[in-house]
């Protein structure tokens, strides 16, 4: 099966909520709708189960238009942030109620159900009810009454954002799993880039209502077309420094002079925008192959492996993440130091133009 969104917008009260968005989903696929908060998610997820219909384009089911059917005719299920149990009934009944509405017959309820539960790991909780079990728990309720319908498709808006880290982090793990159990198409939103990597599949991009590119998800996280899929995809905020590209050197923005090597060398000579993540700006260590910068400290979060060190250099806010402790006086100076193999390089048009090999 596959589902495909050719040319859609969605317009409410002169406002665009979805611009030209084209995109094809298959069967067994994880598809990871990432972006901030009212980037178009969630308005791309109701438009795939039929609540809203396009202001312009289709919605195509195995190249058949389906725009204009009812969503009662839809092979459709949704998991949202808020987890939506009915509070008088057990698990069991919550996750066997699509199937009696459906009209199955009492044996095959029993084993769905039962295949569900083992698959979210609810099978010790089924007489509880919902005001029995935890946050995660009902989330995974849910999560199983989405599953044993046997839609087609399934989508799933933010599901894990109202738990707590440590739920989060045990659904997160859990689900790919679950989703590969299923040989449904699954379309999960997420405003989180980690969850999007943790999750692995395909990712959509999103930034004010575009799908700005789409693919498959190390790929678009290691070579992001554009400074915005870049920033999209990172977090903390992608660091930013403006370089210009002259006679075999380049000139870093706040006076720093350095040979253009590594990915620098083969640029023409001009300016550009270069972007790292956390994790490509370290400390000095000694390094000549590398190039380094006076930044002061502003403040340190130590969350325990890993130390985030925020950064202010010439009017700009930099963030390091370094694995370990580290502690910084507020107000100190240290040299954080590039290597100009690790970063990403975009021209004035803010067009990829160079890329880290791995």
């Amino acid at each position: 099966m596959s589902v495909t969104l050719d040319h859609v917008t969605r317009t409410v009260d002169g406002i665009e909520h979805i611009r030209d968005v084209s995109l094809t989903l298959e069967s067994g696929t994880l598809n990871v709708l990432l972006g901030p908060t009212l980037s178009g998610k969630t308005s791309i997820m109701r438009l795939l189960a039929g609540l809203d219909k396009p202001t312009t384009g289709k919605l195509l089911v195995n190249g058949k238009d389906v725009t204009g059917v009812d969503v009662r005719q839809r092979s459709v299920a949704m998991v949202y942030q808020q987890f939506i149990n009915y509070p008088s009934l057990t698990v069991y009944e919550n996750i066997a109620s699509p199937l009696r509405v459906q009209g199955k017959p009492r044996e095959e309820i029993e084993a769905r159900v039962a295949e569900a539960a083992r698959l979210l790991r609810l099978e010790p909780f089924l007489k509880r009810t919902p005001l029995q079990l935890s946050g995660g728990q009902q989330q995974r309720t849910a999560m199983a009454r989405a599953l044993v319908k046997g839609a087609d498709l399934v989508l799933l808006d933010e599901p894990l954002a109202n738990l707590d880290y440590k739920l989060r982090e045990e659904l997160r793990t859990e689900l790919p799993r679950i989703f590969e159990a299923s040989g449904a198409i699954f379309v999960y939103a997420t405003t989180e880039p980690t969850e999007a990597l943790l999750l692995g599949g395909n990712t959509v991009c999103m930034w004010e209502g575009r799908a700005l590119q789409i693919g498959q998800t190390p790929g678009v996280y290691r070579r992001p077309q554009t400074l915005r899929v870049a920033q999209v995809f990172s977090d903390p905020p992608l660091n930013l420094v403006g370089i210009e590209k002259k006679n075999g050197s380049v000139q870093y923005a706040g006076g720093i002079a350095a040979p253009a090597s590594g990915l620098y060398s083969p640029l023409a000579d001009g300016a550009y925008r270069v972007g790292f993540r956390a994790h490509q700006l370290a400390l000095a260590n000694g390094e000549t192959d590398r190039h380094a910068f006076h930044a002061t400290v502003t403040v340190t979060e130590i969350t325990g492996s890993e130390s985030f060190v925020h950064l202010t250099r010439d009017g700009s806010n930099w963030v390091a993440v370094l694995h370990g402790v580290h502690e910084f006086e507020p107000g100190q100076t240290i040299d954080a130091v590039l290597d100009p193999n690790n970063v990403f390089v975009f021209d004035a048009a803010d067009r990829l133009v160079a890329a880290p090999s791995s």
